[in-house]
């Protein structure tokens, strides 16, 4: 079933938007240092996550104020990550500078990215539930673009098409497999605000 997400679109900009596809199973790379710095660092060795990608930490020792407040975790737990290198990443969003010194332990844990090779993508923008298309954003008209290397979707849509939406939208993003396989991955509103 498809995740519900709605979207704004500025009338007449380029809008882009990158997706990550995320699914179970929860990866748990040990951590091995938190460094009480802003942002904060966290080495965890091989933890294997591109920049971008959401991560929480959870059971740090010492460190308590970075751990995440849930469990099961919720979106509001995580934090986007920027790579350092293969065993280093960042929390741009965290100043642990005035955090308790981190004493050991703890998890970085993140979702399983969907590996996108041989993917294809179709977003169909319609004036409503069951009504006419408005447009397509597909991988064959560039609409959509997806990398393998960084585990990302972007949708992209050129002035042009924005300037002629409606003023309320719905789509639909479908991500099918070199197979065949259809997966629904997103469906909601596009609400489009005047300049």
């Amino acid at each position: 079933m498809a995740t519900k997400k709605n979207f704004t679109i500025l009338q007449g900009e380029t809008w882009q938007r990158v997706i990550r596809w995320e699914q179970p199973p929860l990866i748990y790379k040990p951590i091995t240092a938190i460094v009480a710095t802003a942002p904060v660092s966290i080495t965890a060795a091989s933890h294997g996550l591109v920049s971008g990608w959401r991560a929480a930490v959870v059971s740090a020792g010492g460190m308590v104020e970075i751990n995440a407040a849930n469990w099961p975790l919720r979106d509001s737990d995580y934090h986007q990550a920027t790579v350092t290198d293969t065993n280093t990443i960042t929390f741009n969003d965290i100043n642990a500078a005035n955090y308790t010194p981190y004493t050991s332990g703890g998890f970085l844990v993140y979702n399983t990215p969907v590996d996108l090779t041989g993917f294809t993508a179709n977003m169909d923008i319609k004036s409503r539930i069951g009504g006419a298309i408005l447009t397509s954003l597909t991988t064959a008209n560039s609409g959509i673009v997806l990398s393998t290397s960084n585990k990302t979707i972007t949708l992209v849509m050129a002035a042009a098409v924005t300037d002629v939406l409606t003023w309320k939208a719905v789509y639909d993003l479908d991500l099918i497999s070199a197979t065949g396989v259809v997966t629904p991955l997103y469906t909601g509103s596009l609400s489009v605000q005047q300049e």
